[in-house]
């Protein structure tokens, strides 16, 4: 489906609360809107480091280590030897940055799947056929399984939404709605593994050998917060829908709801040869799983790190390439059970085309390493840790409460910069070297930040899948704009922040492990 032209126009707000809602809503987009694209932000935000190098090692700026002792000074970018770092170090800064290499690895085993329609007929499988009064979780809950596939959930399950909700003889403005909430509100709570994990862990990583070199914050880090989280979120925006939203008057679309044309069933419909397809599939994702299962248990298995531990193993250090060979094989077997793939030259067809897609975020990491190296090589990034640690201490504030602080931080500053990725690596050098002096492992800021970095998605128009869903729910309701979606946003995503900071507050303080590591 393409969505219309239509230019959205901003709708009276029900009231007071949500007027004063638009009305910041709309100073952040007018602010939003004149920043530069991320790629060029990270630029100038290198060259900041750089005059700001220059000015703090000339005044002496320096603090000390409080585990080595040692004394940590700022280094200049504009001196000799931070010119030739940034000349000579450029290629080894790209090449070995840490999410480059494991987010291409990964998205090119999601690649494989999507292309040969496994995702789509899972998606479709998993609400076409639920009875009324489930369809909202139901919806909600695919959409937690959706987040594999990355931003292309948004492109399947939105239009999906509406057409299920059609079906049930309910509005598809709401099951619009559902969807793209669940998608980007919920965007870091899945029950399976995905390149968001990878691609944060890596980054945390990074960060956290600023204190540790040894650390290694695996991408399962927090799959059983995640795992938890992504029942959590569906269950409160289906209450949130279910015994607010729904019983909107304004959710009635411009035409009365109709039955689905022949056309729109095929659309929702699983035909029998997919169903047959997606029986191999699952029976290939058994397998796979058993077989790497059974060829850990031995105690001396290649599949187990040192001294036999199963933290340090393979599997978990190098999860991207399990990742790849995992959505390959489900890929391959499904397209050939479907008959969207005939020929070992069409996984091939689907690489390029993944890779191609991973083009802007290419682009985009670019800049970032260049930053994050300056950030690094002139150990500001040190001292702001370790000082802000020391006032923290200083402070004496409670592990759950500077967490919160910080959840808080990051939703403000999620509703400017959209990018998780660009944000983590911009908080991230500071966030976790600072908490892990303080004594909050980096699995936990981490954890903190996805809950943050998730739940403003759905109400920033900033985000491009904002206007994507307006564009959809206009197929509808013409008279629908701005204002109409932030309506139906806001309440949700205000109720999911305050549940899942309160969840995530209660995990941490008893104690529960965020994830394997």
């Amino acid at each position: 489906m393409s969505t219309t032209s239509t230019e959205p126009q901003p709708t009276e707000p029900p009231s007071r609360a949500l007027r004063a809602a638009f009305r910041a809503f709309a100073a952040i987009e007018k602010v939003g809107n004149k920043l530069p694209n991320p790629f060029w932000l990270f630029w100038i935000l290198a060259g900041v480091v750089i005059v700001l190098s220059a000015i703090l090692a000339a005044t002496g700026v320096s603090t000390v280590h409080p585990g080595t002792h040692d004394t940590i000074e700022v280094r200049s970018l504009l001196s000799k030897a931070g010119l030739t770092t940034m000349v000579e170090g450029a290629v080894d800064n790209f090449a070995t940055f840490p999410p480059l290499a494991t987010i291409l690895i990964v998205g090119f085993g999601i690649a494989v799947a999507e292309a040969s329609g496994l995702f789509t007929t899972l998606l479709r499988r998993m609400v076409a056929r639920v009875p009324g009064k489930y369809l909202t979780f139901a919806l909600s809950m695919t959409a937690m399984v959706a987040h594999v596939a990355g931003d292309a959930a948004y492109v399947t399950l939105i239009p999906l939404g509406a057409l299920i909700f059609r079906a049930a003889g309910r509005s598809p403005v709401l099951g619009c709605v559902v969807a793209y909430v669940s998608i980007s509100a919920g965007y870091d709570a899945s029950p399976a593994i995905t390149t968001t994990d990878t691609l944060l862990s890596s980054i945390s990583t990074a960060a956290a050998h600023t204190i540790d070199p040894d650390h290694v914050v695996t991408p399962v880090a927090n799959y059983f917060f995640g795992l938890a989280s992504s029942v959590l979120v569906a269950l409160v925006i289906t209450v949130v829908v279910e015994k607010v939203i729904a019983r909107r008057s304004d959710l009635d679309p411009d035409e009365p709801v109709k039955a689905l044309t022949a056309e729109e069933l095929k659309a929702v419909e699983v035909t029998p040869e997919q169903r047959r397809a997606l029986r191999r599939t699952g029976v290939a994702a058994l397998v796979f799983v058993a077989v790497v299962a059974v060829a850990m248990v031995p105690a001396d298995s290649p599949l187990r790190g040192e001294h036999g531990s199963l933290v340090e193993s393979p599997v978990i250090t190098g999860m991207s390439v399990v990742l790849f060979l995992f959505f390959s094989l489900l890929g391959w077997v499904y397209g050939r059970a479907a008959g969207t793939f005939r020929t070992a030259n069409d996984i091939v067809d689907a690489l390029v085309e993944g890779a191609r897609s991973y083009a802007p975020i290419l682009v985009l990491f670019f800049a970032i390493s260049q930053f994050l190296a300056y950030f690094k090589w002139t150990n500001i990034g040190n001292v702001i840790a370790i000082e802000g640690a020391e006032t923290l201490k200083g402070m004496h504030l409670s592990g759950w409460t500077v967490l919160v602080g910080i959840a808080v931080l990051i939703t403000f500053m999620n509703l400017v910069i959209t990018s998780g990725s660009a944000l983590w690596a911009l908080a991230a050098p500071v966030l976790i070297p600072m908490l892990m002096l303080i004594g909050i492992e980096p699995a936990t800021t981490q954890a903190v930040y996805r809950v943050a970095d998730s739940v403003t998605n759905c109400v920033t128009p900033m985000s491009p899948y904002f206007a994507m869903c307006l564009g959809f729910i206009q197929q509808h309701k013409k008279s629908a704009g701005i204002g109409t979606l932030a309506s139906f946003t806001i309440p949700i995503a205000a109720v999911v922040w305050i549940v899942w900071v309160a969840f995530f507050v209660a995990w941490y303080l008893l104690g529960i492990p965020f994830g394997v590591g």
